[in-house]
């Protein structure tokens, strides 16, 4: 978030919170317009109408403005033309509709310069500045910004000169010349203290600290965010306020001072939603879903990134947008979604790509040097004279001597800046060594996936189809052949009752082998058409099935684990059906430390555990437990029913 308050000079008038007095005026307006006033006035109430309605409702100010602009053009008012010009660029600009404000904005600033207007031309410098910096025109942005001071300069109006510095410091802070942000927030911190601004102070005090922030000084920057919080709640600075708790809450996420950063978040989307500030609703928004990854909280996580990715594309705010991205592709690597990291991964790297240039970074440098260039050539006008004296003084040996003093320096800064480049130019190729070796483990689990579908494609189109031939040719022996002998019959029904039941075991398996995962969801669902198909076919027996409501829906199995925990119960079923003969079957699930523990119980005829041979059904379910590292416990008495425990 940190470098948002490029916003103040823009539209200072609109910082404040809409109150019931702002609705008051509104109707007021209308009021006066019912009275037939001139059209000089008329224009004036038309243009304040879109005004007051901007924070209110798009459409209406819309219309206002649109009603002025009109009435200006036909009666050649030309400072009306110019301020409706102004008014709806206001209005485009905070629907992001950044085009087609900026040509308003050039409209009306074509107007103001034939009315030689000093003041309405350096204010359409700031908001065609507020644009630039949105459209990350950085350039354009700065150069308007300077020429809005010098104006502000040559009329002497301390207000605005604060102003445009802390424009200006906001813009260094975007390109990361850190020193250069500070050197102006200082300058428009001690101008707020002359003209006693307690609002701009606060903003101040929020800007140094995300300086020093910047700068790796976590404990001056954390210092003067204190300071901002102090002012801006003691005055009831909102937008201030939510800015500041965001920035806060991302050095306390750092920290994993998890539960106070999403409080401060918490805190900062509302603030932003009470001030209809829909910059910081997307950041607030953005920061929540984060948060709600770190802590395991995937669902809401999901649901929050995408809304904030929605605000931000609505805004058309790349850099809320590359936030976005860069948080989803956090989000899918936690759920091990190699599609979707891929993808947020490419969408990330080419947005970043386009936005930090190294053109846009050159330019800038360009234009503050011009500045920089003209200030020098009058500082060093006004104090020729001052110098040649003071160099007469200067001996040789001392001119030496700095001289040296000055090379030490210049070497030593440079070898620093060296060291730092080549630091950060191991750690670049070191992440990008690690991200492509995630990609070769995701790649290779892609292919693992291929097979695994390919193999269950083979199994359903060739032996399901020989399995479904094989049961359609015992049903045209049975009654094309009319076979009268009763144990042929039943044979061939006995075999072709096994087909359906091997289709119906193999189409289960198949499904756990197109999953690379199988939740509780998925299981509670197979089981539950187990149940209702075992129901179907035996009408005497009532079925019931439970999963209790500690079972958290977030537990996920791997397939093998998943199919072998299915395949138990389901031959715990069979077992009671086949052998049991019981009249009542049940079917629970819980969880109890954290494991899974499913019962499965009847009420037939039961059996001795210590005397019964033990047949493939048993054995298999126990080797089927062994292999995923469960417990299995199967309690059975003589016209007792059986019960089968398994903690998986």
């Amino acid at each position: 978030m940190k470098n948002k308050l490029l916003f103040i000079l823009c539209f200072l008038t609109f910082i404040s919170c809409f109150s019931q007095q702002n609705l008051k005026l509104i109707d007021s307006l209308k009021q006066f317009l019912k009275t037939n006033p001139n059209d000089s006035v008329k224009i004036k109430t038309y243009s304040d109408l879109c005004w007051y309605y901007g924070r209110v409702s798009n459409d209406s100010a819309f219309h206002y403005g649109t009603l002025a602009l009109d009435l200006s053009k036909k009666t050649n008012n030309k400072v009306g033309e110019a301020q409706a010009y102004n008014d709806l660029g206001i209005i485009y600009t905070y629907t992001s509709d950044f085009k087609t404000s900026m040509q308003l904005y050039k409209k009306a600033l074509n107007i103001r310069k034939t009315l030689n207007d000093s003041m309405g031309i350096a204010s359409i410098y700031n908001k065609m500045c507020y644009v630039y910096h949105k459209t990350f025109q950085m350039d354009s942005c700065l150069t308007y910004n300077l020429k809005a001071l010098d104006i502000y300069s040559a009329l002497g109006s301390k207000q605005h000169v604060f102003l445009s510095k802390g424009n200006i410091a906001a813009v260094y802070e975007s390109m990361k010349q850190y020193d250069n942000a500070l050197k102006f927030h200082f300058e428009t911190l001690e101008l707020s203290k002359e003209i006693n601004d307690s609002l701009g102070l606060a903003n101040i005090y929020l800007n140094i600290g995300n300086t020093y922030l910047s700068k790796k000084d976590t404990i001056t920057g954390v210092d003067y965010y204190k300071r901002c919080m102090r002012i801006s709640e003691l005055n009831g600075y909102d937008n201030t306020l939510a800015v500041v708790c965001l920035d806060y809450g991302v050095i306390l996420e750092s920290q994993k001072k998890y539960g106070e950063a999403l409080k401060l978040y918490k805190k900062s989307y509302e603030l932003s939603e009470k001030t209809d500030d829909a910059i910081g609703m997307t950041n607030a928004m953005l920061n929540l879903g984060n948060m709600n990854t770190l802590e395991g909280n995937y669902k809401d996580a999901k649901t929050k990134l995408y809304q904030g990715l929605k605000l931000a594309k609505m805004l058309d705010s790349k850099e809320d947008e590359l936030k976005a991205y860069e948080f989803l592709l956090h989000y899918y690597s936690k759920r091990r979604n190699s599609d979707s990291v891929i993808h947020y991964y490419v969408t990330h790297r080419s947005l970043k790509d386009s936005i930090y240039s190294n053109r846009v970074t050159k330019e800038i440098a360009d234009v503050q040097e011009k500045y920089n260039t003209a200030e020098r050539e009058k500082e060093i006008q006004s104090q020729r004279a001052d110098i040649a004296e003071k160099q007469l003084n200067i001996n040789k040996k001392n001119t030496q001597l700095i001289g040296l003093g000055l090379v030490a320096v210049l070497l030593s800064i440079l070898g620093y800046l060296l060291y730092n480049q080549q630091k950060l130019k191991n750690r670049q190729l070191q992440k990008e060594a690690e991200l492509k070796e995630a990609i070769a483990r995701i790649e290779t689990q892609n292919k693992l996936q291929e097979q695994r579908l390919r193999i269950s494609r083979d199994l359903h189109d060739n032996i399901g189809a020989q399995l479904t031939f094989v049961i359609s040719s015992i049903e045209n022996l049975q009654y094309g052949f009319k076979i009268k002998n009763e144990k042929l019959t039943d044979k061939l029904k006995g075999i072709s009752a096994f087909t359906k039941d091997t289709i119906y075991e193999l189409r289960d398996t198949i499904w756990a082998m197109n999953k690379s995962e199988i939740s509780i969801e998925d299981l509670e669902v197979r089981i539950s058409n187990f149940v209702e198909k075992a129901n179907e076919h035996s009408k005497d027996v009532s079925f019931k099935f439970n999963v209790s409501e500690n079972v958290s829906k977030e537990t996920i199995f791997t397939s093998v684990k998943g199919m072998n925990i299915y395949r138990i119960i389901q031959e715990s079923i069979n077992n009671a059906l086949k052998y049991a003969h019981a009249n009542h079957i049940g079917v629970s699930m819980n969880e109890v430390e954290g494991k899974l523990n499913v019962q499965i119980t009847d009420d037939g005829k039961g059996f001795n555990v210590e005397n019964i041979e033990q047949g493939n059904g048993l054995n298999n379910m126990k080797k089927r437990a062994k292999e995923i590292n469960a417990k299995i416990k199967i309690e059975s008495a003589e016209s007792k029913g059986t019960s089968v425990t398994l903690v998986a």
